[in-house]
């Protein structure tokens, strides 16, 4: 369903301007080929301008459903969202009230919606969904997911499975790729950049390139340029300028016109 190649993604596009304008930098000068996009971010608005102005960059959907704001009216999901809108990152414990509460699952269908309703409407083309944190793990979760993104287009998602994955994650990660073969959603192989989140530097990228496995893989990264504080109280440890950096170093650059290997977004590799 796919060719092999490479995605360089960057995710948590439209969080802050400071993510927007490494996002521009590091597709115009680098070698960072997509990003995925928040649609309820405090800088979204800016982001889409900044991805219209390079039509070449492949632009996803980043689903947010723990530490960050919800698109839809508070009072409209109030059991899965502070009265401020904003989910809370206790990932288990929602996951298990996802799982249980028909109610939450009605909510979280509404928001779901809610977010490719805001995609839709920036008249972007859709190259790819995926999640903040990776919820789509929940099968719950990535059930909504199938169902509602059919609707608006949805064509491929990202696994998120490195090559040396935990075991314990496996039968979760090998039940999402029969998930979406079955409904007929392309996938990466693999992806790179979970276990080093936040520290994805130019050491670290260039290992990746080093050792990359056959097929469409994916490295994903959080930059932004330097500023006065974290992006985000969870981000505090994240090293996002050096991720920055890795993306615009010319070592990179050159690591990668070695690998002779097509890249570009999801829109790029699948076959129809």
């Amino acid at each position: 369903m796919t060719a092999p190649g490479l995605i360089i993604n960057a995710d948590d596009f439209g969080l802050h301007s400071r993510v927007n304008l490494a996002v521009e930098r590091a597709f115009a000068r680098g070698v960072l080929t997509s990003a995925s996009l928040m649609v309820g971010a405090p800088a979204a608005r800016e982001a889409v301008d900044i991805a219209k102005r390079h039509p070449a960059l492949r632009v996803g959907l980043h689903i947010v459903l723990a530490d960050g704001r919800a698109v839809s009216a508070p009072p409209t999901i109030a059991s899965i969202v502070d009265r401020d809108g904003m989910f809370p990152d206790a990932m288990a414990r929602e996951g298990v009230r996802f799982f249980f509460s028909p109610r939450a699952r009605r909510e979280l269908a509404r928001e779901i919606r809610a977010q490719f309703e805001a995609f839709a409407a920036t008249g972007l083309a859709l190259d790819h969904v995926n999640t903040h944190k990776h919820f789509h793990l929940h099968p719950t979760v990535l059930s909504q997911i199938l169902a509602i993104g059919r609707e608006f287009g949805m064509r491929a998602m990202r696994v998120p499975c490195e090559p040396d994955a935990p075991w314990a994650l496996r039968p979760w990660l090998a039940l999402t790729r029969a998930r979406l073969a079955r409904a007929g959603i392309a996938h990466n192989r693999f992806v790179v950049g979970m276990r080093r989140t936040g520290a994805m530097d130019e050491q670290a990228l260039l290992a990746a390139l080093d050792d990359l496995p056959d097929g469409l893989n994916e490295i994903y990264l959080h930059p932004a340029v330097a500023g006065d504080g974290p992006i985000t109280p969870t981000m505090r440890d994240y090293r996002h300028a050096d991720e920055l950096t890795a993306l615009l170093s010319p070592r990179v650059k050159a690591a990668l016109d070695r690998l002779a290997l097509p890249r570009g977004g999801f829109a790029d590799f699948i076959r129809t």
